[in-house]
């Protein structure tokens, strides 16, 4: 690792000078009963820049922005807002002091419309003491015009996608007039074009003199749209830069501390006989439509096959059929010569079946359950951690600490529960259990969903791993560079149909894109003559 004074390029302000500043948190220090996870830290936000703050999953950094948003208060350090020292006890004072939040995990509620969302908390009332839910409409409809955020006041947010929802989270801040707004992870659950739309508001937003922090693991979207980077490594600062005097590679190496691999290389696969099959596919959605329209393709031992398409166009519901999770309405899934289509999840663990799952908290983990717990579910009724009707708590706990230990899960704590975790810890525990069943084959969902680019290469090394020992991979990602990176094949799915299975050395990420968008790889090879 190169010198730590090269990553320090921004001048460390003077006290007299804070006043340029909208955010100084200096010298922050946050210890919880068993885990430091904040030691003298100090953040510089200039006024109106967006700043990145990156760093592995547990290096800090969602706890220094919940000590801004007050949401946790500092064992030490000071705050100063526009020059001004405060003290936040609560996110009533970080909004009294015109900071807002956008949470990785939306604070909205789904049945209510965007309007009801909105005014939680700050309810207009006429003068006789009324809610004026018309002069709240006017006012949303008058900024969400402002800022180019459109969006209907009478819409459900159950109904709008997740882009959208995102779009009222912002808007839900700017109402309560925010003009400092942190961002955490917001593109960690975007497609492509809902995070070029966020980029493009974001932008509006700094041209309005509004100041964004923007907390995240994807280094690109660092270099596209931020001013100035600060680095965390496990709860310390290791690097403060202009966005412009560094590169992808140098911000891996001061959040991982050593040289990261950003695209894997890998052998070529050593393919054997079909393990998974599935044949004319036919899933509906939760509306009762057609998600999945008569799919059907292959998946060799010793293969990964990448399923690449925008969100919404049928992956959610055949990874579900595919786990048991949902019931087809017609067609066959067949698992090693079986047909397994109405196999129940535990059954389709029977027989050989893993899966890391699209929505990690919903269908990987058990929350309200300790790390140890969620490490053997699925095995819990069987040797060495269960004993007849009794758990084995000291082969479980035992199991679980070299998992923790294997995947480097943070804090390292068995006891610690599962929805304590951040996002890409709670990720490396389902990455833990799930690789080391040693599946025969393996359906991966977003697999490096809110992981860091250190976290990232090692799971990317384990998922080639798997198939380099003659697992088959069916692999679902909305990351293209992840597809193009792992598989051996890729099918591209629009509308529930698959455009075509290519080779990802033989077409290009705008051939991929085309189909994505609903072109079939036949039409797109014709048109190449």
């Amino acid at each position: 690792m190169a010198k730590e004074t090269n990553y320090f390029r921004s001048p460390e302000p003077k006290p007299a000078d804070y006043g340029e500043y909208a955010v100084v948190m200096k010298d922050i220090v946050k210890q919880f009963p068993s885990v430091l996870a904040n030691d003298h830290v100090s953040l510089y936000v200039k006024k109106g820049e967006i700043h990145a703050v990156v760093g592995e999953n547990g290096a800090g950094k969602s706890t220094l922005m919940n000590q801004l948003y007050g949401m946790h208060i500092p064992t030490s350090g000071d705050i100063y807002i526009n020059g001004k020292r405060v003290e936040i006890k609560d996110p009533n004072d970080a909004i009294a002091n015109s900071i807002g939040m956008v949470h990785q995990h939306f604070m909205l509620v789904p049945p209510m419309t965007v309007t009801e969302n909105m005014i939680i908390g700050v309810e207009p009332l006429n003068k006789l003491r009324v809610l004026d839910l018309k002069r709240a409409k006017r006012d949303i409809e008058e900024l969400s015009s402002r800022y180019s955020l459109f969006i209907d006041p009478d819409a459900v947010i159950e109904d709008l996608s997740v882009g959208m929802q995102q779009r009222v989270e912002i808007l839900k801040a700017l109402y309560r007039g925010a003009e400092i707004l942190i961002l955490d992870e917001p593109s960690a659950v975007l497609t492509p074009q809902e995070v070029s739309e966020l980029f493009e508001v974001m932008r509006n937003l700094k041209s309005q003199g509004k100041t964004i922090i923007f907390i995240t693991h994807k280094l690109h979207e660092v270099m596209e749209i931020t001013d100035n980077v600060t680095v965390m490594q496990r709860g310390k600062v290791t690097g403060r830069v202009p966005t412009t005097s560094t590169n992808t590679r140098e911000l891996a190496r001061m959040m991982v501390g050593r040289d990261v691999v950003l695209r894997i290389e890998k052998p070529p696969a050593k393919v054997g006989d079909v393990e998974f099959e599935v044949r004319d596919l036919v899933v509906k959605d939760n509306r009762g439509l057609v998600a999945v329209n008569k799919i059907s393709f292959s998946v060799r031992k010793g293969e990964i096959l990448g399923i690449a398409g925008v969100a919404g166009n049928g992956q959610t519901e055949l990874g579900e059929a595919i786990a048991g999770l949902r019931k087809p309405e017609s067609g066959t899934i067949i698992l090693g010569g079986k047909d397994v289509t109405s196999y129940t999840p535990k059954k389709l663990r029977e027989a050989g079946f893993s899966h890391i799952p699209e929505d990690r908290l919903k269908h990987g983990l058990v929350s309200q359950y300790p790390v140890y717990f969620n490490m053997i579910l699925g095995m819990h009724t069987k040797k060495p951690f269960a004993e007849g009707a009794f758990l084995n708590y000291n082969e479980i706990k035992k199991y679980s600490s070299n998992l923790i230990k294997e995947f480097d899960v943070r804090p390292p704590q068995n006891d610690i529960l599962a929805g304590n975790l951040s996002g890409g810890n709670q990720q490396k525990v389902i990455l833990a259990r799930e690789f080391s069943e040693n599946p025969k084959f393996m359906l991966v969902s977003q697999p490096t969903r809110g992981l860091d680019v250190g976290a990232i290469e090692f799971i990317h090394k384990r998922i080639i791993e798997l198939r380099d020992k003659g697992v088959s991979v069916l692999l679902i990602s909305m990351e293209l560079e992840e597809i193009f990176s792992l598989s051996d094949r890729i099918a591209v799915i629009y509308e529930g149909s698959i455009m075509g299975v290519v080779k990802p050395n033989e077409v290009t990420f705008e051939d991929v894109g085309l189909m994505m968008a609903g072109t079939r790889w036949n039409e797109l090879k014709e048109t190449r003559k």
